[in-house]
């Protein structure tokens, strides 16, 4: 019987600049904590990034590089790239050395290519974890100098992939949502017999999503349909005074717990970023993918199992309207039957042991380092 791989001592974390990134990095580090609390646990930011305020938040310990964005036109910028590549790097192995990593993983941004390089440098076995279905620069480079290259979705394509999902938060992988629901209803001063849809384009909102529901208020009140809506800092917007009878329209600049808006919810609609895509599934929560419409498309392949599974709809950005709102959007949230079919359909496609997955893919490559030296 081949024993397991002993557990690391020391792990980098690399992931910045948005919560894509940051959300499954805290999410890993939380499950190597859980598993051992003598690991080291250290985490690579970039200057800047909103990492700044979410690690050390968590309780980990952040370090940081000068932001390393790779030139898309040759300008001043692309010039001075060389030199500041070189210097994040140079800076990266300073942290390797300092903290004795014995595993390097990245989740992607700016800090991942720096702390591949670094790492390969010393001889530091690397893991690569891509969160979106199209992977992206940093995956693609981390992906050229390992075998341990972990994916979110089955369809993304890189050199040793194993699919091990999206790690996230416990708060939303042990949530009973119809246990909660009740609880969370009360929080936001809705009614437990109404339909409910919450409506969030994460921490930055979504412009096009904010603007149909705003022009959307009065049919959703009169159709008994009551609504959250997360709009983003600086985004809300006052729904206006309700007629009696009609259901309630709740705005919120943010939520900082998003599972209790998930637990009040029937239905939600947002963009598809790979961890609401995750989550949703997770919970069971059908939805309305609005796929953000710049990028290269990445958030339209997130959403495709989800969709093609019958868990969620897709809309493009420019078709989502008050129109699509009163004449699909409506008779879908009313129809119990087809949102319960959904409900199961999205569950089916949740995955509840991504950290787990990664944590146990770390353990591995770990072992490299103990076999290299004799330990």
């Amino acid at each position: 019987m081949s024993q397991s791989p002993p557990p690391p001592r020391s792990v980098l974390l690399a992931g910045g600049g948005t919560t894509g990134h940051i959300a499954p990095l805290l999410a890993t580090a939380d499950a190597l904590r859980a598993r051992d609390d003598s690991t080291r646990i250290t985490v690579l930011g970039a200057e800047g990034g909103l990492e700044e305020e979410l690690v050390p938040a968590r309780g980990y310990d952040l370090r940081l590089i000068p932001k390393a964005a790779f030139p898309r036109r040759p300008n001043v910028s692309a010039l001075r790239f060389p030199r500041t590549l070189g210097t994040a790097i140079s800076r990266t192995g300073r942290i390797v050395d300092e903290v004795g990593a014995e595993v390097v993983v990245g989740f992607g941004g700016y800090v991942s290519p720096p702390a591949y390089l670094a790492a390969r440098r010393r001889r530091v076995p690397i893991v690569v974890h891509e969160g979106n279905a199209r992977a992206g620069l940093a995956s693609r480079l981390g992906a050229r100098f390992t075998t341990h290259v972990a994916t979110t979705f089955e369809d993304t394509t890189l050199p040793h992939a194993q699919v091990v999902g999206l790690p996230l938060r416990t708060e939303i992988t042990a949530m009973d949502r119809s246990a909660t629901r009740p609880a969370a209803l009360a929080q936001f001063g809705l009614e437990p017999d109404r339909p409910t849809v919450l409506v969030t384009g994460g921490s930055l909102g979504a412009r096009r999503i904010n603007e149909a529901f705003e022009h959307s208020v009065g049919p959703l009140r009169s159709a008994g349909i009551q609504v959250l809506h997360v709009t983003g800092r600086g985004k809300e917007f006052d729904p206006g005074p309700s007629a009696p009878g009609d259901a309630a329209y709740v705005v919120l600049p943010y939520a900082d717990r998003m599972e209790l808006c998930y637990a009040a919810a029937d239905l939600v609609v947002t963009r598809a970023g790979a961890g609401m895509v995750c989550e949703t599934g997770a919970i069971g929560l059908p939805a309305v993918f609005v796929p953000l419409p710049i990028g290269n498309g990445e958030q339209r392949l997130n959403a495709r199992g989800a969709v093609h599974a019958g868990g969620a709809l897709l809309v493009a950005d420019e078709d989502f309207t008050p129109e699509w709102i009163r004449a699909e959007l409506i008779p879908l949230v009313r129809d119990r039957a087809r949102l319960e079919r959904m409900s199961a359909a999205a569950r089916e496609m949740g995955r509840h042991d991504a950290d787990r997955a990664l944590v146990a893919m770390i353990d591995r490559a770990a072992r490299q380092t103990e076999e290299r030296d004799g330990r």
